[in-house]
């Protein structure tokens, strides 16, 4: 009878809800005094595309422990139009995980260039379209850079991620100890991102790493294909590589005196090849994630070098000869 009916049950009745993930926020409405938790997930996977068991509920009046699928949304202590925070993965971005992006220049094997390093990072054509990159190449600085410190600049497929291999979760494609990692070099050095692919695609596995909004580090600003260049080496025709001078050019605290490149693929550092460390890719994740240990040896590498003024007297072609231990493995 409405008569037995209080006003909090009238009120829980007719409970609106805000799910807020990332930058958007979804409604969602209609759900009565007898509804759980369960359904609750339901209407947001219906509303945002993230699986039940991929969602987890930030804001809830609830010990995490306490909050099961049969919890009973009137346990909760909902307000009408309360703000509940959604933490997950989106089906779509899981199925992108297992796709190649398609603006990935072709993948030919690496090469030897070191025969043409000195002829190819002056010439004055190369040097032209640099020039270029800099004058019309935007760049939007998501953290600024911190006074004395070093810079570091990440390639990320086969170098943080393994973008070909498929997973059901991001995590399973993230090389071990990448967080770690992130967060030891950031003591000591500012960090971008140059990737061989658009914007969106870097920006998406960044997303899912959880790399772009983790707390113990920042990353200054991303680089896409479009700050590339093509050259021309007379051996192997046209390559696309990463000028680190587009980088100088446009902010005059970095230079090769303190800037250095990590990249599985040599050839991305041909018109700087004293600044850029070639590393071991990561393939084959599903079996690699267990043994790989290749960033713990760059971070001893990176606190090793950290304090020297002139990076260009360094041969980081032997930078595997530094033992320092930073991580239990």
């Amino acid at each position: 009878m409405a008569n037995d009916v209080g006003d909090s049950d009238l009120d829980f009745l007719a409970l609106d809800l805000i799910i807020k993930f990332c930058k958007e926020e979804y409604k969602i409405s209609g759900f009565s005094s007898t509804d759980t938790v369960k359904d609750l997930k339901d209407a947001i996977y219906k509303n945002t595309g993230i699986q039940p068991s991929r969602q987890k509920l930030l804001g809830l009046k609830i010990k995490p422990s306490d909050l099961t699928d049969d919890t009973p949304l009137s346990a909760l202590k909902l307000r009408s139009n309360m703000k509940i925070i959604l933490m997950g993965t989106k089906e779509k971005e899981i199925e992108k995980l297992s796709e190649s992006p398609t603006d990935v220049p072709e993948i030919i094997n690496d090469f030897d260039i070191e025969e043409e390093e000195i002829a190819i990072e002056n010439r004055e054509e190369f040097l032209a379209k640099i020039e270029r990159r800099i004058k019309t190449y935007p760049i939007n600085i998501l953290n600024e850079h911190r006074d004395g410190k070093k810079l570091l600049v990440l390639d990320i497929d086969y170098t943080l991620f393994d973008h070909r291999s498929t997973a059901e979760q991001a995590s399973e494609l993230m090389r071990p100890y990448l967080h770690e990692f992130l967060t030891e070099a950031y003591k000591k050095y500012d960090i971008v991102i140059w990737s061989a692919t658009g914007m969106k695609w870097i920006e998406t596995k960044l997303n899912l790493l959880g790399v772009s909004s983790h707390r113990d580090y920042k990353i200054c600003f991303y680089l896409d294909c479009d700050a590339m260049i093509s050259v021309l080496t007379p051996k192997y025709g046209a390559i696309e590589v990463k000028p680190l001078r587009v980088i100088w050019g446009k902010f005059s605290y970095w230079s090769e005196k303190n800037t250095i490149m990590f990249d599985d693929i040599r050839r991305n550092f041909i018109m700087n090849p004293q600044s850029g460390l070639r590393i071991k890719a990561f393939r084959d994740s599903r079996v690699n994630r267990f043994t790989d240990t290749e960033l713990i040896k760059l971070s001893e590498y990176l606190n090793a070098i950290a304090e020297m003024e002139d990076f260009t007297v360094l041969d980081h072609t032997h930078w595997r000869d530094s033992s320092f231990s930073l991580f239990q493995i």
